[in-house]
């Protein structure tokens, strides 16, 4: 059964090189492969949920260049509605160079380019397919003004909301985020949040429970091959995580977020979307790449299968 998602945010290009290390300043190392692919945050979470069977709407901007087209004619393919998706002229698309270690860990940048070009006006535009969304993904690589104006229109419409504030900014606004329903940092964007720290499970616990002190009602930390911690006024719970051998970590927490918003919308069931999604997230970082290696419902639900047996 489709269920309506709407992501409010960023698109990118990866351009994704595989590294045996990174190179001192004026030193030249070979590489041993180059590949590019689809991602950006937004753009991952819709795919995410997209792929898992969800009805997903897009609202983002693209560059007048090759890489907006690629980016539109992905979105079309994973079955996303694009009817939101604009075209800046004269701008560059938004792009991300990764490198990616032998062991899996990665290391990004991020070039906007026309995602920051989304403004409150397109919200606006898009108010009454937005109005038909049960939730409204939202992060950080596209103009604040933007995420704010989206979350202040979803309470206005009792729409709920996921805020999953990355890249990290220090200056978010507590008073706008409190009404988003679930924040969802991984533990050096909590740190940023709360200048705390959160080096074990004690301070991430402590640091999230500042943000729900504040008004924030579900703080969801995501803690990479440590899984999840969901901390709301009333409980704090470990989110297990799945044990795997990764071969490429990039896009693992966007994995996590759009399957958690599939399953969330279904059922309405907190901590049993997040113990499914964390099955998700662990099964992508198996495979190489950001969206193409999201699994498809089908492909999905094998994979669980075989973890029954």
């Amino acid at each position: 059964m489709a269920h309506r998602i709407a992501v409010v945010g960023s698109n990118m290009t990866d351009l994704v090189t595989s590294i045996v290390r990174m190179p001192a300043p004026g030193e030249t190392l070979e590489a041993p492969s180059f590949f590019m692919g689809f991602g950006g945050k937004g753009a991952n979470q819709a795919v995410a949920a997209a792929r898992l069977g969800a009805e997903v709407m897009m609202v983002t901007k693209v560059g007048d260049d090759v890489f907006g087209q690629s980016t539109i004619n992905n979105f079309r393919d994973n079955g996303i509605d694009i009817a939101h998706v604009g075209t800046v002229a004269g701008k560059s698309s938004g792009v991300a160079p990764i490198f990616v270690d032998e062991h899996g860990e990665n290391s990004i940048l991020i070039i906007k380019g026309a995602n920051n070009e989304l403004k409150p006006a397109d919200i606006d535009a898009a108010a009454e397919d937005l109005k038909r969304c049960n939730l409204i993904l939202m992060q950080l690589e596209v103009p604040l003004e933007t995420v704010y104006y989206t979350i202040a229109f979803a309470h206005r419409h009792g729409i709920e909301t996921i805020l999953n504030p990355a890249p990290a900014a220090p200056n978010l606004d507590a008073k706008q985020v409190t009404k988003a329903t679930f924040l969802v940092p991984n533990e050096t964007e909590l740190a940023l949040l709360t200048a705390m720290p959160t080096g074990t499970d004690e301070e991430i616990e402590a640091a999230a429970r500042s943000l729900i002190d504040k008004g924030i009602r579900t703080v969801i930390v995501t803690m990479g091959s440590r899984g999840a911690r969901l901390v709301t006024a009333a409980s704090s719970t470990l989110i297990e995580p799945l044990k795997v051998k990764p071969k490429d970590t990039t896009g693992a927490g966007d994995a996590f977020i759009g399957s958690f918003a599939r399953y969330y919308v279904e059922s309405g069931e907190l901590e049993g979307s997040l113990k499914k999604a964390a099955l998700y997230a662990g099964d992508s970082i198996t495979r190489v790449g950001t969206q193409k290696s999201y699994a498809t419902a089908e492909e999905f639900e094998a994979f669980v299968g075989r973890l029954d047996q």
